[in-house]
């Protein structure tokens, strides 16, 4: 049996084929100004005999194929756990929102938190900042990670944030310790995230925002605590939703 996963989020969508325990198949996109387009064009050629859908588009798309859906947490919840089976505790930055989960000893959830109602600390906050410095996404991490010193930001919101890296700027501010300086906010406020909801453990790190090396470096330092970085960070909650359409 082949059981796919899709997770259409507000920035990618990601979608795995799972067969046998094992990952067959796995693909990504852009999100675009028009979701179902692109998670029909993404699994057009795929042939899976069960899919669940996640993430932020998980409604449109059971309203297009009549499939059910799995909310985030449990999907990266169960896909932490494919990664890591002995994960406790997950977090997740993708581009629009963040999360933090914590599982008992059995996979079961037993607390989260989440935060999607601003870009504050996410992918998109990084996105807008490292254009405002810049820097290529790419490039974004090393330059925080080669600063000497770090220019602190006062504001997480990423209108008045882009305002202050503006008029740091215009001061003749060095743009890798501003770098910096914003590289640090975001762990500040995963860190406080992690410390309410799961304050001991290894730390599983999923999302797009786990693929830049920096953050889990300044994670890892303000925490005291392990750091688990899945091979695809990215395709963590399709693998969950996967994960659980082949148990359905």
């Amino acid at each position: 049996m082949v059981s796919a996963g899709i997770d259409i989020g507000s920035r990618s969508i990601e979608c795995v084929l799972i067969e046998n325990g094992l990952i067959k198949a796995a693909r990504k996109t852009d999100t675009g100004y028009d979701p179902m387009s692109q998670a029909k064009k993404l699994i057009a050629d795929l042939s899976f005999d069960s899919i669940l859908a996640t993430g932020y588009g998980r409604n449109l798309f059971e309203l297009e194929y009549d499939s059910k859906t799995v909310t985030e947490i449990k999907a990266h919840a169960k896909g932490a756990r494919f990664s890591f089976p002995e994960a406790l505790t997950i977090l997740d930055i993708g581009g629009q929102d963040s999360k933090v989960i914590r599982l008992d000893i059995t996979g079961k959830v037993v607390r989260f938190e989440m935060n999607d109602r601003c870009a504050a600390g996410t992918g998109k906050f990084l996105e807008i900042m490292a254009q405002a410095l810049g820097f290529s996404m790419d490039t974004f991490g090393t330059a925080a990670k080669n600063a000497q010193k770090s220019l602190g930001i006062s504001s997480m919101c990423t209108v008045f944030a882009e305002s202050e890296v503006t008029s740091l700027l215009a001061r003749g501010e060095n743009p890798e310790e501003i770098a910096k300086g914003l590289h640090q906010s975001v762990v500040k406020r995963a860190a406080a995230m992690l410390n309410r909801v799961s304050p001991e453990g290894p730390v599983v790190f999923t999302g797009g925002v786990a693929k830049n090396t920096c953050i889990v470096k300044f994670l890892e330092q303000t925490i005291h605590r392990e750091v688990w970085v899945p091979e695809s960070p990215e395709m963590n909650g399709a693998i969950g939703a996967a994960l659980i359409a082949g148990e359905n």
